[in-house]
């Protein structure tokens, strides 16, 4: 099951790279222009067919992929005076570009659409990440369901929770616990809790939370028991809660009672509330990206543990997908797992490619918004149209970009394998 996972992950993220890539070509097609090359994956060929004009294929390094169109580079708007490296690379790139263009092909380069069609172009891979993602997710959670702590009662706590050994059973002179006081019994199910309706185990909580803990207070409960409602009275006291790694001493309002968990459909709010949810978290590991980079060096090279909530990469996925699909879980709960993983990948994709930085596709329409503002004002102001932006000027940030992209990759890959990160720590 543990290699049923991994390549569920493997093939699930490769179709993900593939679809994204199918989301830059379709529009770059219907707009006219010539695409040579649709590869998912790096390095050498592993397969490839033409089809028309296209070459359509595998590599080796399935860490990625790519579209090749022609005329990505405009030509100069006029002769370059500059001498220095800079320089030399923009006008290698320039003649690269160029020189993929036949004869017939004049109009079917990329630099020639307009600024709306250039955003299509390059919104389109991450888009498809993002409809992805959000069909995932939808799947699991109207669809098949994901486990829920309900409002059932799963098991009643005998005593209170600093009277319980280290084998888990309560000491011989342990006071009841609240709930067995008040006569809550396995099975119950928590229709309300003083004047609060518990229609889950969120409300549950909060319930018990804004109970009154005064001497001899009394919160009613009602269940239902065999078909039957049931009114019961609580005194819903304060315990200690002993300190944790990251968390001090706390009292806390307690009960006795654990729930039952099953399988619950959610709304489509739900799926909406988690892109939004991982839409943030990833701004937020974005932002602190070299701090997360630190940390990675640390547990790759001295032996520091691993960060859960760090970064991880496709090797670190993989890993995780297998230990999810090993779990002693019903099968239904490992597979609805597994698919969040899948959508939690796609969202990050989404978000990651839409950085305003080349060589990413965020880079690109960045570009294009410039190229389009420009022209704007251009003939606001009346004056000629400046045509295309100069892209080779940008080269070297994207040469740049792409090669930190390129250690921090193989930076993951080496601590997934390493100090990988496991389920429950």
């Amino acid at each position: 099951m543990s290699l049923v996972g991994i390549l569920f992950l493997f093939f699930g993220i490769l179709l993900s790279i593939a679809l994204h890539e199918v989301g830059h070509m379709v529009p770059a097609k219907r707009f006219g222009v010539k695409v040579t090359q649709y590869m998912v994956g790096f390095g050498p060929t592993v397969w490839s067919k033409f089809k028309g004009d296209t070459e359509y294929g595998f590599k080796a390094i399935p860490l990625g992929g790519y579209i090749r169109m022609i005329g990505m580079i405009p030509p100069a708007s006029k002769p370059s005076r500059g001498k220095g490296r800079f320089s030399q690379i923009a006008e290698e790139a320039r003649v690269q570009s160029l020189s993929e263009i036949e004869v017939g092909d004049e109009n079917k380069v990329f630099y020639k659409l307009s600024t709306p069609k250039k955003l299509v172009v390059m919104i389109g891979g991450p888009f498809m990440n993002l409809v992805l993602a959000f069909l995932i997710f939808t799947v699991a959670f109207v669809g098949i369901g994901v486990p829920a702590a309900t409002n059932q009662v799963r098991e009643v706590v005998l005593c209170l929770p600093n009277e319980i050994s280290v084998s888990g059973q309560c000491q011989a002179d342990a006071s009841p616990s609240p709930a067995v006081l008040a006569g809550v019994q396995t099975g119950d199910i928590i229709k309300s809790i003083g004047s609060t309706p518990t229609a889950n185990w969120s409300e549950v909580g909060a319930a018990i939370s804004e109970a009154d803990t005064r001497d001899f207070a009394l919160t009613p409960i009602v269940v239902e028991r065999a078909g039957q409602t049931i009114s019961l009275r609580a005194e819903i006291i304060l315990v200690t809660r002993p300190a944790t790694e990251g968390f001090a001493e706390t009292q806390s309002p307690y009960l006795g009672i654990s729930p039952v968990v099953a399988t619950q459909r959610e709304g489509i709010d739900e799926v909406f509330g988690v892109m939004r949810d991982i839409t943030t978290a990833t701004g937020a590991a974005i932002i602190s990206l070299p701090a997360r980079v630190g940390d990675l060096f640390g547990a790759a090279f001295l032996g520091e543990p691993r960060d859960p909530e760090g970064l991880v990469g496709v090797v670190g996925v993989t890993r995780v997908g297998g230990e999810i699909a090993a779990a002693d879980l019903p099968g239904s709960w490992r597979f609805v797992q597994l698919l969040l993983l899948l959508g939690a990948m796609n969202m990050a994709l989404f978000l990651f490619n839409m950085i305003p930085l080349l060589p990413l596709d965020g880079g690109h329409v960045a570009g294009a918004l410039f190229e389009g503002a420009r022209r704007q004002w251009a003939k606001l102001i009346k004056r000629p149209d400046p045509g295309p932006a100069d892209v080779a000027k940008m080269l070297p940030v994207a040469y740049s970009m792409a090669s930190v992209l390129v250690v921090l990759a193989l930076l993951l890959i080496y601590v997934d394998v390493v100090n990988p990160i496991r389920i429950g720590g």
